[in-house]
């Protein structure tokens, strides 16, 4: 079995681009910690949405889906799941609230990395959660004309209890060292995890969770209220490229986990470049006084098409009868122009039209 000592990625060398990108989060960690200390009631309805939508983008992109109605009932609870999709949903739901609430009692050991898999398939009643994997798993590629082709064999089940020791170990002691920065540290612990894949099933979605969990753990907490997951679905041909270069020399320990590193960390700020812009929203919300200033204020930072959608998400602090009272408002003075009926509905600002 090869090595895992973190350690070495301080001796490592990193491009510019990578040294760029954790410079700007650490900037932008710092303006949240101040949003945060002064105006925290503020962020609860992000908090809301942002743990909606990473429930459901991070099983989206394992194709486990349900319609955004059922979503919002499993959410809250007001109705039962129908089918095992619904059912491993309701598990993302609840190990991510957990994650939420109680990151800070939440160790990087092999023991609670078990209970957290556990709790992902309690609701659909496999025997396998909990467990490390017992049968060899392979990462496998489809090929043009359908086929598959075994691209990297993991871990066998023997290897793998004590590879998640090491690399959790390891992982613990160079972060008390600090002589790695945790932005670099976590993903690279994340490549080594996925590498292993330590699970007859759902190492995917365990291994978003451990991002959120490290990185709220190391004081970045964005992803409560901007949700990473859905940056990943929304990248995730790209995700899946950084992916594929992960593992190889893997084995041999001559991998580099450089294009995932600087792929996390470019969702990270994304994220975080996202959360200022609703922060903005919401320091405008103090100031004016009617719903429609707020929603007008959104407007203004949209470029092409959004739906009422964006802007319930976008305006946080707005029910939804007031949202769409606004919207209805800027069309009738026509500054913004509506295209499409129902569920196919979406808005433009009229300079922007090519009507």
């Amino acid at each position: 079995m090869r090595n895992f000592d973190y350690t070495q990625l301080s001796k490592k060398s990193w491009n510019n681009d990578i040294l760029l990108l954790c410079s700007k989060i650490h900037e932008c960690k710092g303006r949240q910690e101040l949003f945060i200390r002064q105006k925290p009631a503020q962020l609860t309805k992000l908090t809301e949405i942002a743990r909606i939508q990473s429930t459901e983008a991070s099983n989206r992109i394992e194709g486990i889906v349900t319609t955004d109605t059922r979503m919002k009932q499993l959410f809250k609870d007001k109705t039962t799941p129908r089918n095992r999709d619904e059912r491993e949903i309701l598990g993302y739901r609840d190990v991510l609230n957990t994650i939420h609430e109680s990151y800070e009692y939440i160790n990087i050991e092999p023991k609670h990395i078990l209970q957290l898999h556990r709790d992902l398939f309690k609701h659909a009643g496999f025997s396998y959660g909990g467990n490390f994997k017992n049968t060899q798993n392979y990462i496998k590629e489809t090929l043009s004309d359908g086929s598959e082709k075994i691209r990297f064999t993991p871990l066998a089940p023997y290897e793998t209890t004590e590879a998640i020791e090491k690399i959790c170990k390891s992982y613990n002691e160079t972060n008390a060292l600090e002589i790695v920065d945790p932005l670099i540290l976590i993903p690279a612990f994340i490549c080594d995890f996925l590498c292993i894949h330590p699970f007859n099933d759902g190492n995917g979605r365990m291994s978003r969770l451990l991002t959120l969990l490290l990185l709220y753990k190391s004081g970045y907490e964005v992803g409560k209220y901007i949700s990473i997951e859905k940056q990943i679905e929304k990248t995730k041909d790209v995700y899946y490229d950084a992916l594929q270069d992960i593992d190889l020399g893997w084995h041999e320990e001559q991998n580099d986990p450089t294009p995932f590193i600087r792929y996390i960390l470019q969702m990270i700020l994304a994220c975080y470049l996202e959360f200022d812009e609703r922060v903005g929203i919401m320091d405008d919300a103090g100031v004016k006084s009617t719903s429609y200033d707020v929603v007008k204020a959104f407007v203004d930072t949209k470029l092409g098409k959004f739906t009422a959608s964006d802007v319930l998400v976008g305006c946080p602090t707005l029910g939804r009868t007031s949202a769409f009272a606004a919207l209805k408002k800027l069309v009738e003075e026509e500054y913004i122009e509506k295209q499409g009926e129902r569920r196919n509905a979406f808005y433009v600002k009229r300079n922007d039209s090519i009507w």
